[in-house]
């Protein structure tokens, strides 16, 4: 097992997480992805919340609604805002942790974007990326696509 590392900008929070337990790497373009990456998306790392571990710090939280009615909960640092993960009330096994937030990004390569519908239109998709226009049923093929392009 290779164990990652990450944190926030200041360094108060610490976490680290299993490479082998990442599920799928992919960006997403909507608005609140949008917002909250203060770009024109923001990468996605799906994992089962079980491997997340929380080595220093504390995370604040942050709630809104989502269109399918659950709820989104944002986890970040309180001191400087760096969003750690997000977790969702309708899939409360997994977490969406913010890719940016690891010490080595060297190694990410998405494999799929979703919400392509309301992309910024200077973005483009290459050939071989999984292109979704709003949000997929299931995470299967991305999650396919994923243990494809990074066999463990």
């Amino acid at each position: 097992m290779t164990r990652l590392s990450g944190g926030c900008q200041c360094g108060g929070v610490r976490y680290c997480i299993e490479r082998d337990a990442v599920v799928t790497l992919y960006c997403c373009h909507c608005r609140e992805c949008q917002r909250q990456a203060a770009s024109a998306f923001g990468m996605s790392m799906i994992l089962p919340q079980s491997t997340f571990k929380l080595e220093k710090g504390e995370l604040k939280t942050w709630q809104r609604p989502t269109d399918s009615g659950n709820v989104s909960t944002a986890h970040f640092c309180p001191d400087c805002g760096v969003r750690i993960y997000h977790s969702g009330s309708g899939t409360p096994e997994v977490i969406s942790l913010k890719a940016g937030s690891l010490d080595d990004t060297s190694w990410l390569r998405p494999v799929g974007h979703m919400w392509t519908k309301r992309a910024q239109p200077w973005v483009h998709f290459g050939p071989d990326e999984l292109v979704f226009e709003g949000q997929p049923e299931t995470r299967g093929e991305l999650a396919k696509a994923f243990r494809k392009a990074n066999p463990l």
